[in-house]
């Protein structure tokens, strides 16, 4: 085990690193992205805030055309894109692109969903009371949808983490490359094996995390 670790640990180390970093970037500039885009299509929905029977088809088409796109598929049919953005389509830099582009449609359909399940009766209070839609969108829509959101986050993560071993394929770096590379083309069942617990280990650690930070906030329990 010692000379496992010895030959392998600051590999394995590394990898984690850049799958955390890939998956951590992704996950923020996909909410920068996937959180208006889905406020707005709660917003613009029948029965919505603000409805809009026209922007709402379009953002919808948006929103499941982004889903439907298998990630690998993605992943290689954006590389000029991703060369203009980070210019490169390896490492680190090259990943957070796709992943990003790939979880955006996802982020803004699980803010969607979140929203939705917001009470009625607390956002008709709120007009009652003369708040204007972004104050209704902020202080009702976004703070009693805030669990959801969480759990959202969380769900995001761990779809990105999954993503990101993908991504290794193509050169992207993190513990999927170190699986492919070593554990695959080399043979080396153990560094496959490590890989996968890792990535098992870092999943469940986070998932818990944000149960639990949901559970915190959720002031309904």
């Amino acid at each position: 085990m010692m000379e496992f670790f010895d030959k392998y640990g600051a590999l394995l180390a590394q990898g984690t690193v850049d799958t955390l970093v890939m998956t951590f970037a992704s996950c923020f500039f996909a909410y920068v992205i996937g959180l208006p885009l889905g406020i707005w299509f709660a917003v613009t929905a029948p029965g919505g805030l603000r409805p809009n029977r026209g922007v709402n088809t379009v953002l919808g088409w948006i929103i499941n055309i982004g889903r439907s796109i298998p990630f690998i598929i993605l992943l290689v049919a954006i590389i000029p894109f991703t060369r203009f953005v980070v210019g490169t389509s390896l490492g680190v830099p090259g990943a957070i692109v796709p992943l990003t582009v790939a979880a955006a449609p996802f982020v803004a359909r699980i803010v969607e969903q979140s929203l939705a399940e917001v009470d009625k009766g607390l956002i008709e209070a709120a007009h009652s009371f003369g708040a204007s839609d972004m104050q209704i969108i902020v202080k009702v829509m976004l703070k009693e949808s805030l669990p959801s959101l969480v759990r959202g986050v969380a769900i995001t993560f761990v779809n990105l983490f999954g993503y990101s071993a993908m991504a290794g394929t193509v050169g992207a770096g993190g513990l999927g490359d170190i699986a492919i590379r070593y554990g695959y083309q080399r043979f080396q069942g153990d560094v496959m094996l490590a890989a996968v617990i890792l990535c098992v280990v870092l999943v469940q650690v986070f998932q818990s995390l944000g149960d639990l930070i949901a559970r915190v906030i959720d002031h309904r329990s």
